[in-house]
């Protein structure tokens, strides 16, 4: 496993054991990757026992891990899909060398289908601690999509920040005969939202310079860009998490102020 993982161009960590004799507790090599890849010093973890059953137990209970007991192709696939699973858990029992390896190529091509997902992942993450959470945004006319996205984001810690494009930046981004409505009266209905703990006005066209310094723990954005997207667009730090939540269809300001154009 490991010279086909170098093979490929992964940089690979073997944690043991070295030797065939004699025998030793699985939970221990469990725990000992599943921190690493809690501490994000190492992004994936693979770990192979008889089945892989007692190290996968090990492993997710480790905050911060999701381990796969993979056995098949299916689950190989479907467990970062749908699971973003960050630990992969083989049986040598099971399945020989040639499979497991097939496996494991499979479960890290794979990429997590983070625009369905996302929600239903945050569910298992552990009980958020003191999290400084941001979202940005014009929010001229809110709608369910603004309310299901800050109640996702406010869902993700402890205390929800929301960046607020001013009247001039809002302009320049929706056009001359937006907003609708000021930035002090947006600002208002924001902050009677339950999920919504502070708004910050900002006038700069892109929302990097506040980011950078509030340095939030968590940055949500409403779109159909994928993290990584989202990171290069607004020069977002590596030690900040981006979180995407999926727009909700049929549902943005310019859709409601069309409607009511037509009536």
């Amino acid at each position: 496993m490991k010279a086909y993982l170098k093979s490929e161009g992964f940089r690979c960590v073997d944690l043991g054991p070295y030797e065939k004799t004699p025998s030793v507790d699985y939970n221990d090599y469990a725990r000992q990757l599943g921190t690493i890849v809690q501490a994000k010093e190492g992004e994936w973890g693979i770990l192979i026992c008889g089945t892989g059953m007692g190290m996968s137990i090990v492993a997710n209970k480790i905050p911060g891990v999701r381990a796969a007991l993979v056995h098949n192709m299916e689950t190989a696939l479907k467990s970062r899909e749908h699971n973003d699973t960050n630990v992969l858990c083989l049986g040598a029992w099971i399945n020989d060398e040639a499979h497991n390896l097939e496996l494991a190529k499979a479960w890290l091509e794979q990429r997590f289908g983070e625009f369905r997902h996302v929600r239903r992942v945050e569910r298992i993450a552990p009980q958020p601690q003191r999290k400084i959470i941001f979202a940005n945004g014009v929010f001229d006319i809110l709608h369910s999509g603004h309310i299901q996205m800050l109640k996702f984001a406010k869902s993700l810690g402890e205390y929800l920040v929301v960046g607020l494009n001013s009247d001039r930046s809002a302009r320049e981004l929706k056009g001359s005969d937006r907003p609708i409505n000021s930035e002090m009266d947006r600002k208002a209905v924001l902050e009677s939202l339950k999920y919504v703990d502070e708004v910050l006005v900002f006038d700069e066209p892109t929302v990097s310079n506040l980011i950078n310094e509030l340095q939030p723990h968590i940055v949500v954005k409403g779109g159909e860009w994928t993290a990584e997207e989202v990171r290069r667009r607004d020069k977002i730090p590596p030690n900040i998490e981006v979180k995407v939540f999926p727009l909700v269809a049929n549902y943005s300001s310019t859709l409601v102020i069309q409607h009511i154009k037509n009536q």
